[in-house]
């Protein structure tokens, strides 16, 4: 078990004798700035665009909404020092749902508690940015209005989601073992139901239930829909992105995403295939079959990359990459609207439903400009 981590034209030869006659000329000014680590002189930086400021705003709530499902989970499943799986004084046992986790991974609960961790500092960092920029960054704390699980280990707060009813699209896992792409168009099946059913125990109760495990395995797939939605929001946005430095910004969270994403791949595909897996429907519960029956590769479990797609035009090699990336799909207007459907925001205020949309309808407006 690893310890937890405490610490988002011209062509030619006179075009190539110009470029080349430049660069000359300017070494020593480039590299001094380089080396300063500032821009050099008559690079002045541009300072980030309307269009780029709706953008983090956005991505900023997203984060604060899934850092608030996170906090959840690693509060009830996450790794909390001294504990074990067993009783064991003077340590503090591991829960039932804890233990659930770790049948689909050993580091298990620590993974829940580094994802955690790292969402918490997206939500951190693209505020204190925006705030460096003069905006006063995003703030829900007036929405944490929603109960929380009453079971051990949860802290009786207000959210902003509730997780002990959720829909969970799991439509990713086939999605990402086809070798379509739906930015062309491409649907995919669920590769299991799940309908309003609980990710979290919602009292002690549920702790002693014989299939606790459908709870994690439910969880399970619902981290890999946070964290594919995550992936997918982050390149497309960065596609209207003007300022080099929220680029950088949206490429280097995009890619903590994408991190993410690939754990939760996996973790899924454990929860469907042996020993875990068949697993009965039980005490109001799904089940959750041996996928590993189906010879279906739609359902293959031991596959955690992309397979290879179509991407950009379909003349073009299938190449594998992050997908939906497309207008009109996991941009902000359907990310949240995804949000909404996972029933998450089930007793929340209309206020912040619509405080919610006009952030994503002011991300997807943003246009790129070319400095």
């Amino acid at each position: 078990m690893k310890a937890l981590v405490t610490d988002k034209s011209t062509r030619g030869t006179n075009r190539r004798s110009f470029v080349t006659k430049g660069l000359l000329a300017g070494t020593a000014t480039v590299g001094a700035g380089l080396i300063a680590g500032k821009p050099a002189s008559g690079q002045a930086l541009t300072a980030p665009t309307r269009g780029d400021i709706a953008i983090l705003r956005f991505l900023a709530a997203a984060e604060l909404i899934e850092a608030d499902m996170w906090d959840q989970y690693a509060e009830l499943g996450g790794l909390t020092p001294g504990q074990l799986p067993v009783e064991t004084a003077p340590f503090t046992p591991m829960n039932s749902y804890q233990a659930a986790f770790m049948n689909l991974d050993p580091d298990g609960p620590q993974y829940i508690s580094s994802n955690t961790l790292d969402e918490q500092s997206h939500v951190a960092f693209l505020n204190a940015y925006l705030e460096s920029k003069g905006d006063p960054g995003v703030n829900f704390d007036e929405f944490r209005t929603l109960p929380s699980s009453q079971a051990d280990g949860a802290r009786n707060i207000g959210r902003l989601t509730n997780l002990m009813k959720i829909n969970v699209d799991t439509s990713w896992y086939t999605r990402y073992r086809s070798s379509t792409n739906p930015d062309f168009g491409a649907t995919y099946p669920q590769a299991i139901t799940l309908t309003n059913v609980p990710a979290i125990p919602r009292t002690n109760a549920d702790f002693g239930l014989s299939n606790i495990q459908a709870i994690a395995n439910i969880a399970a797939f619902h981290f890999g829909t946070i964290e594919q939605g995550g992936s997918s929001l982050y390149a497309t946005l960065g596609q209207k992105v003007s300022n080099v430095e929220v680029l950088k910004i949206t490429m280097s969270i995009g890619g903590d995403e994408v991190a993410h994403f690939l754990e939760w791949v996996d973790f899924a595909g454990n929860s469907v295939q042996p020993p875990v897996a068949p697993l009965a429907a039980a005490n109001g519960l799904p089940g959750f079959p041996n996928f590993d029956l189906t010879v279906n590769p739609l359902l293959q479990t031991n596959l955690i990359f992309p397979v290879p797609c179509k991407f950009i035009s379909p003349n073009l090699p299938k190449c594998a990459v992050i997908r939906p990336t497309a207008q009109g799909q996991i941009d902000a207007l359907g990310a949240a609207k995804a949000f909404i459907a996972m029933g998450i925001f089930v007793g929340q205020s209309p206020k912040f439903i619509e405080f919610l949309l006009e952030l994503a309808v002011e991300a997807d407006a943003a246009q790129r400009t070319i400095y």
